[in-house]
């Protein structure tokens, strides 16, 4: 038996010795490959989001990736990759959660499993590994307190719907941050992924009062004094907070009444010319340092509510969690619905919504 029980054991630790040098042996394989390769595409992964120049930067020094990016929403990243199959021009992209399914769908990506993969959550992941949420986001307002008229700064969407503030959301037709910016507001006043229509009637009667303003919340419209209260992610709107160039004239809250969290996942085009450069480049989004990196940018990396422990200098920039027990987000409990309600949000937010405008 005791001899028996040895060899078994024997060989599950020689098996395991095996698996442990395999999986090394592919990730030297897939950085020798990628290093040949020599470059990195992406599109929708700007230096000034989430700090995806940190990762860029390590990638460089690292491993030699040039790299160049093309900003663009969600969806027009998804046709892109569906349009330039025959000859692709980008390798990787980073589209809001709803848009890993449809890219799959679509048939536009190719899988690959980063070897932390089982510290992702799995309501995070794709079972093939088409997708994964490398970081989570939480609809937020940033505020400019100059611009509020002697005004109490908005802490919630009630404080909108009753308020003088001018509101800029976002082009909710191509930006997933301005659907989730609906949804959020929806899930506030009691509705949810098949039921945004309290949402469009805050925003019809907003437009109607001439305080719904076509400024994309940007650090650009920020800068120039056109934001009052923008909608956005909580990471997005802390990075924008530090750049301005006197931060303490804004601030950056979670709603009281309610919020959205969702997030954000690379997809590999299908078509990719730099296949195993973005390959890597995911294996890199979801290591200890890829992570911290995107902690880095405000945002919160998905394996810090599994494995991951962020510093003090790095928790110390975020929202406080207060914000986020009180507030309570909802992460999006029907994928399917909320596809389908945001593939229609485009023509309601037109007919319902902007048709107010004064």
């Amino acid at each position: 038996m005791k001899q028996l029980f040895l060899a078994s054991l024997l060989g599950s630790t020689i098996a395991m010795c095996t698996a442990a040098m395999a999986a090394d042996t592919d990730l030297k394989t897939l950085e020798a490959a990628a290093r040949a390769e020599g470059a990195i595409n992406s599109v929708g992964m700007p230096d000034d989001w989430a700090n995806w120049k940190g990762t860029w930067e390590d990638l460089a020094k690292t491993y030699g990736l040039k790299h160049i990016d093309t900003d663009m929403s969600s969806a027009q990243e998804v046709a892109k990759f569906a349009a330039e199959k025959d000859n692709a021009s980008a390798d990787i992209g980073d589209v809001g959660a709803a848009f890993g399914p449809i890219a799959v769908k679509q048939g536009v990506t190719q899988p690959y499993k980063p070897s932390t993969w089982d510290k992702v959550p799995d309501w995070a992941k794709d079972k093939d590994g088409n997708w994964a949420l490398a970081y989570t986001g939480t609809i937020a307002f940033i505020v400019n307190k100059k611009l509020l008229h002697g005004s109490d700064v908005p802490t919630s969407w009630a404080d909108l719907k009753t308020g003088k503030y001018k509101v800029s959301i976002g082009d909710v037709s191509t930006a997933a941050q301005a659907a989730n910016g609906v949804l959020a507001a929806a899930i506030a006043f009691k509705g949810d992924e098949k039921n945004i229509q309290p949402a469009l009637l805050m925003f019809a009667d907003i437009a109607k009062q001439g305080r719904l303003s076509l400024a994309n919340p940007t650090i650009a419209t920020m800068e120039k004094g056109e934001v009052e209260v923008g909608v956005v992610w909580d990471f997005n709107g802390l990075s924008y907070k530090a750049k301005m160039a006197n931060p303490d004239d804004y601030v950056v809250l979670i709603p009281s009444d309610g919020s959205v969290k969702s997030g954000y996942t690379t997809i590999i085009n299908k078509y990719a010319k730099h296949p195993n450069a973005a390959k890597l480049t995911r294996e890199y989004i979801f290591s200890d340092a890829g992570q911290l990196n995107l902690a880095r940018g405000n945002a919160r990396p998905i394996r810090a509510e599994t494995d991951l422990k962020l510093p003090a200098d790095i928790a110390k920039n975020l929202i406080p969690s207060e914000q986020y027990t009180a507030a309570n987000p909802q992460p999006i409990k029907d994928a399917d619905a909320w596809e389908k309600t945001s593939k229609a949000l485009p023509q309601k937010w037109q007919e319902e919504v902007i048709i107010n405008m004064q």
